[in-house]
Parts: C-alpha cells; structure tokens; sequence
C-alpha cells in the first residue's frame, strides 16, 4: 500500500485524523506542502476556495509521477442555500449571527468549476468531470459540523461562544426535521 500525506492548517482538524491509521499528518497549508516528490495523487475537498488554485495546480504539476494527478471534490449547493424549510432556517441563524447575507458556495457553483477547470488546463493537465448523486439524511451534529468546515476561520464562533450558536441552530431547526440533503457532487480531474 501507499503513502498517504494529510495537510490541514487547523490543529483540531489534524488532531481528529491522527486517529486514522497509514497517514501522516502536516500541519499547514496550501502554501506549505511537504517536499514530496512522485506524487499518484492529490485529492482536494471542499477547501479549494480557500487556496491559490491557479498557482497550487502549477507547482504540483512537475511533482506527479507518470499518470498521477489532482481531484477536486466539490459537494454542490450547500446546506444552507438549499431551498428547503430547514435550509433556509438555518440560513437565518446564519445570518443573525453574522450580521450579514449569506451566500457564498463555498466554490462549489458552476462558475467556481469553470474557474478550477480552466486552471487545470491552463496549468497542463488532462481535464476531465464526473457527477455523482445522493440524497443522505443528516442530524443536527452533521449540520454543524458542516457549518464549521465551510466558515472562514475569521467567522467562527470563539470556543467560548460555540455553545450558544449550536444552540441557535438546534432551537431553529429541530421542529424541521428529518434534514434531507440532496447531494451533487463534482469530481473534477486533472491528470498529468
């Protein structure tokens, strides 16, 4: 079996994988990528919109072996644009919060996948795209937790303030329930 490499700046985050056996871990970022070389694949999540993808898609070209290459994948509308009752509850909890409109896709909209597809060709790979389907049924703790993995780090609640907007949310969704998501997920490839 292979080496798998795991990079995430957020310590809680790293903390959680290093339960996960056959990985090492880095803390970092995009911009601090271990020296590796004869890379098979890098696999990127639903964090894409955080990074320079124009210029990580440029510097990790020369590192793949034959055939390697880059995944992007990108869950589509997210939970809280969803035109559903539970969705656009929890939109207003964010809101409130915030203190401002939310509707930011956390770059899984169309012209997000346009913009990432382009740089992957633009950066010399072979581009391609597939869609899956699904439709999962959450609990309040996987909407949460999604909440947390899509806000700017600048936006999320002080660990002393968490359990009173997971309490906003709970009150707000919890008479909404079951929470339906329809899911389209977005693989976009970009072989070397």
């Amino acid at each position: 079996m292979g080496h798998v490499i795991g990079v995430d700046p957020s310590a809680d985050m790293l903390a959680k994988g290093e339960r996960k056996a056959n990985i090492t871990w880095h803390h970092g970022s995009d911009t601090e990528l271990p020296e590796v070389d004869g890379l098979g694949a890098v696999t990127i999540g639903q964090a894409l919109h955080w990074m320079d993808h124009v210029r990580l898609f440029r510097e990790l070209g020369p590192r793949f072996r034959p055939g390697g290459g880059i995944a992007v994948v990108a869950n589509g509308t997210p939970l809280w644009l969803q035109e559903i009752p539970w969705s656009r509850a929890l939109r207003k909890v964010l809101e409130d919060w915030l203190g401002t409109e939310v509707k930011n896709t956390c770059g899984t909209a169309e012209a997000d996948r346009d913009r990432y597809a382009e740089a992957l060709r633009a950066a010399g790979y072979e581009f391609s795209h597939t869609t899956v389907e699904y439709t999962d049924e959450l609990d309040l703790e996987h909407v949460i937790g999604g909440v947390y993995s899509a806000l700017p780090v600048t936006e999320l609640p002080t660990k002393d303030r968490r359990p009173l907007f997971e309490e906003r949310i709970r009150r707000s969704l919890e008479h909404l329930g079951p929470f339906t998501e329809h899911v389209r997920v977005s693989v976009l490839k970009g072989l070397s």
